[in-house]
């Protein structure tokens, strides 16, 4: 299919994680001359934490701080006619999170901007069905049987892809609000759109997905966690990436003028193979990207030309990503400090879960670990003089709620009972907390039906959230 429009799409991605940084969205609309803004927010961890608060609240279960970011964006809005946002900030409950947003730009004077919403991610309620009909949910590492934990599901979200995103926009809408889609997906929707692919043309699909992954993770590819950090130009106020996509589906990877980072052949590549299994096959739910065709050219500085990816057609399964729930946990810190830190750092996690043992109370898991000793990389830490000051954690996991609640109530005793040295909290006494266990699967792609629904600002300020 020939391609509608020949000039680049210039996409800019402004988070790359829930917390990311806040200022990064408004910045990249304001400074970096875009076509479409994307959003990157959703992990595994953040669905346990929206399913956790749906549970609580049925018009809850979105990105809390998007709104906030839009209305910060609402006077760019109004000034670039032609900005669209592209977000999966939609979560487990993007209808809502369309009506918060429609409210906010219905009082800015935005009311006939159109929102388009993307479900049909969200399978928790079909999964008893799927499980009595013979589907199967096996986990993908262990291979057991979803029964084994089907009491306590939380969440289940199907990796959707690009095309419903290509449709909301190509039907009008400025901002688009997405559930579970692929991370690189929020990027070739817009390319596609706007370029007018074919959804069989794999290799221009697989060159904007490329493209995608790249950008996916914000501030990665433009000098974050680069190993040369300490001689990049102003790592304080790093700009965020973009990615000009042509037509014929190459992409050259930027940012704003004068901002801080780096764009060069070695960011681009450390972020290309971030996350990555076998690099000849880089499963999405829209194509299977060989990134070992890829040719990285620096023409000018801060810029890098992405070309020669090559696709194949995707499984007929998508991914499966589901949450349940796997009783309570709790952490808490102490520092210690002095002449054999470690060792009465780790004799003091040793005391505490036996006192908690004497106690009558027992854990499904435990962990006690010494930070600064080594316990965050195990087995890097050179060997040597033993360290003068450590951070003991210690985690618990149980089923039981009044275990994990009498662990918490034993450790303010050791500053006083357990091995001299112990500094005081490092983080005051610890809570218990829902425990959430992550279920990663596989299900048939023709079970999977996406919808797409475009509204008026105004029209989804109207409406309600239904039950």
């Amino acid at each position: 299919m020939p391609s509608r429009n020949q000039a680049p799409i210039r996409i800019g991605n402004g988070a790359g994680f829930w917390g990311d940084n806040l200022d990064a969205p408004y910045l990249l609309a304001r400074d970096g001359k875009l076509d479409v803004l994307t959003l990157e927010y959703l992990a595994e961890l953040t669905l346990a934490i929206l399913s956790h608060q749906r549970a609580k609240d049925r018009a809850a279960g979105f990105v809390t701080d998007f709104p906030d970011t839009l209305d910060r964006l609402v006077p760019i809005l109004h000034q670039q006619g032609t900005l669209r946002i592209v977000t999966n900030a939609g979560g487990l409950n993007p209808q809502s999170c369309a009506v918060e947003c429609g409210k906010l730009l219905d009082r800015a004077r935005l009311g006939e901007l159109e929102i388009g919403i993307v479900t049909g991610d969200d399978v928790l309620k079909e999964i008893p069905e799927w499980l009595k009909s013979g589907v199967s949910l096996d986990h993908l590492e262990t291979g057991e049987p979803l029964s084994k934990v089907a009491d306590w599901l939380q969440s289940a979200n199907v990796y959707l892809g690009a095309r419903p995103i290509a449709e909301a926009l190509s039907s009008g809408a400025r901002i688009v609000l997405t559930g579970r889609v692929a991370d690189a997906s929020l990027t070739l929707g817009p390319a596609a759109a706007h370029h007018g692919w074919a959804w069989d043309d794999w290799d221009r699909l697989a060159s904007a997905s490329a493209a995608g992954h790249l950008i996916e993770c914000g501030a990665q590819v433009t000098g974050g966690l680069w190993h040369e950090w300490d001689q990049l130009p102003d790592l304080a106020g790093i700009g965020y990436p973009i990615a000009e996509v042509a037509a014929d589906g190459s992409a050259v990877i930027t940012k704003p003028e004068g901002t801080g980072g780096l764009v060069s052949v070695g960011t681009v590549a450390e972020q290309l193979l971030y996350e990555i299994d076998d690099p000849a096959r880089y499963r999405t739910p829209d194509v299977d990207v060989d990134f070992t065709t890829l040719r990285l050219t620096e023409h000018e500085p801060d810029r890098v030309a992405v070309r020669n990816a090559t696709g194949r057609p995707p499984s007929d399964r998508l991914k499966l990503a589901i949450v349940y729930r796997d009783g309570w946990t709790a952490s808490g810190m102490l520092a210690v400090v002095g002449r054999d830190a470690e060792k009465k750092a780790r004799a003091a996690g040793a005391m505490l879960l036996e006192r908690v043992r004497r106690s009558g109370f027992t854990f499904a898991d435990s962990l006690v670990e010494c930070f600064g000793a080594g316990d965050v990389v195990p087995g890097v830490h050179p060997p040597g003089e033993s360290p003068w000051e450590v951070i003991l954690r210690v985690t618990v996991r149980d089923v039981n709620r009044p275990s994990v609640e009498r662990f918490c109530r034993e450790f303010a005793p050791l500053v006083t009972s357990g091995p001299p040295g112990i500094a005081g909290y490092a983080s005051g006494r610890p809570s218990p907390r829902p425990a959430f266990g992550y279920w990663p699967t596989l299900v048939p792609r023709s079970m999977i039906e996406a919808t797409v629904k475009v509204r008026t600002a105004a029209e989804w300020s109207a409406s309600s959230i239904q039950p």
